[in-house]
């Protein structure tokens, strides 16, 4: 799922144990019925997913907790995931590859959607910009040689992620009115996102690039469709992990921040579409997904109405 590239340091609420709890009890159990020798899922990350390790073995488990607000037919992505990320690392592609301990998935128990990985050893180092876009341009030359053997139409993923925002975001805590301009403003960027169309990680953002010790390897292909490279670009250049123009710079096929405007502004709704689940998980933030949201609309319309204003 796409990450707005910020942390939050609040507690989250009793239920947040509840939901942990019910993840790592489906990863042991679906883990456990194949075979694994699992003492403890020891938990990894608490986000919009769940992510443990099913210790001693050397299995990550990824349980969508809260993914299904936003992604109700989540089999689609976490089969997605599991099916390029394993053909790209049986190509020698840096990514984290589906676990070959057990079948990788994506499997369902009690309610919960979950996927099984190997585990890596993150090391504490944050790339460079030019590691980076470099990262990025070995990526996409892996991504034109394979076939995961999925199709769908080009970057379905964060335009039917808007599109059942449309349906729940007042649910989750938007403004009608904002939930509204979201729909129209991603109905005017559609014809906009042009472009070749090829197999896209889609969510290039710097966290998703991990310093292991075999070296620099990419993971979370959640996100992923077909789509234009514009996509995964703009989620480099556009981050605020790290200085994203000098990343770009450093691809041997740079863009433009012309060409990828239209990119950034399917970014911005995309990300403050995707904050309202974070809040599901930390009300306290559900004030600063509604402020995030009004931003994002203006910035879009304002981006729209310049690109009909044209030059001068």
């Amino acid at each position: 799922m796409t990450s707005t590239d910020t942390t939050s340091t609040n507690t989250t609420s009793t239920d947040t144990t509840n939901r942990v709890e019910a993840a790592r009890a489906a990863a042991l159990t679906v883990a456990r019925a194949h075979g694994l020798a699992a003492d403890e899922a020891a938990l990894l990350h608490d986000g919009v997913n769940v992510v443990v390790h099913l210790r001693p073995a050397p299995v990550v488990a990824r349980v969508a907790t809260l993914t299904p607000l936003l992604r109700p037919a989540i089999q689609r992505p976490f089969g997605r995931e599991v099916a390029l990320a394993g053909v790209l690392a049986e190509a020698g592609a840096a990514v984290v590859p589906p676990s070959t301990e057990l079948p990788p998935g994506p499997h369902e128990h009690a309610g919960l959607t979950l996927s099984f990985w190997r585990f890596v050893e993150v090391l504490p180092e944050t790339p460079t910009p030019a590691r980076a876009g470099a990262a990025l341009a070995e990526l996409e030359a892996a991504l034109a040689d394979v076939d995961p053997g999925w199709s769908g139409e080009p970057l379905d993923t964060p335009l039917d992620d808007l599109a059942v925002f449309a349906d729940r975001g007042v649910g989750l805590g938007a403004d009608r009115a904002q939930v509204a301009a979201v729909a129209e403003l991603t109905g005017r960027l559609r014809p906009l996102l042009t472009g070749d169309v090829g197999f896209l990680h889609g969510d290039t953002h710097p966290g998703n690039l991990l310093a292991t010790p075999g070296g620099w390897c990419w993971t979370d292909l959640e996100d992923t469709s077909r789509g234009p490279r514009g996509w995964d670009v703009a989620c480099l250049r556009a981050t605020g992990r790290l200085d994203g123009r000098a990343a770009v710079a450093a691809l041997p096929d740079p863009m433009s921040d012309e060409e990828l405007a239209p990119f950034f502004l399917l970014r911005r709704l995309h990300g403050a579409a995707w904050w309202f689940v974070h809040a599901a998980r930390v009300p306290a933030d559900l004030a600063d997904a509604r402020r995030g949201l009004a931003t994002a609309v203006d910035e879009v319309s304002a981006g729209l109405a310049a690109r009909r204003r044209g030059p001068g």
